[in-house]
């Protein structure tokens, strides 16, 4: 890969990302237009720079984005917005770094969920909830999340799969030899 095709990936994403942090954080959503652009995007830049094998890796990292996280869709750990966000990213950045991004997201979206979710309702909200699952645990039995408790609220992840991207792109070899190139010549 050339730097150029790089650097615009690296873009790209980034601007992706933070037009889906800002639309989950206030709207709980990432709109369709806006991963159908991610998606095009990719698939697009790919093409240009690697004519029929960027394709290929295109539509590898588009695929593998779908593979591995419909099931949480299914299980409703992510929502759609979620799911087509990063197969829009795999499109652009191709497989490997979408499978690290995935790896780093879990870790960042532990991290962010419990700051947001005690943002939203307090240390109150999880003392309830931790309250709630002991009492289920000793109880052995499943009692329904109340109104103001941590466990019965939404959490986007736009922002923790956007922090699993970062913490990908840190560790990718071809991204810190662009980083370094540029600012020593800035620099």
């Amino acid at each position: 890969m050339s730097d150029l095709q790089i650097t615009i990936q690296v873009i790209m994403a980034g601007v992706f990302f933070s037009f889906a942090i800002v639309f989950d954080l206030s709207k709980e959503r990432i709109p369709n237009w806006l991963c159908l652009i991610a998606i095009f995007s990719g698939f697009a830049i790919n093409s240009y720079f690697a004519q029929l094998s960027g394709l290929l890796i295109a539509f590898i990292g588009f695929t593998a984005a779908f593979v591995l996280l419909f099931p949480t869709f299914v299980l409703k750990i992510l929502g759609a917005g979620d799911i087509k966000l990063m197969m829009g990213i795999g499109a652009i950045m191709g497989p490997t770094l979408l499978l690290w991004s995935i790896l780093y997201a879990v870790v960042a979206g532990a991290i962010t969920s419990i700051m947001l979710i005690a943002w939203k309702t307090g240390i109150t909200g999880i003392k309830i909830t931790a309250k709630r699952y002991w009492d289920c645990f000793y109880l052995r039995t499943y009692f329904k999340p109340e109104q103001g408790e941590a466990a019965g609220q939404k959490v986007p992840y736009a922002p923790a799969l956007a922090l699993g991207w970062l913490w990908a792109c840190s560790i990718n070899p071809q991204i810190n030899h662009l980083y370094t190139t540029i600012s020593q010549s800035y620099f």
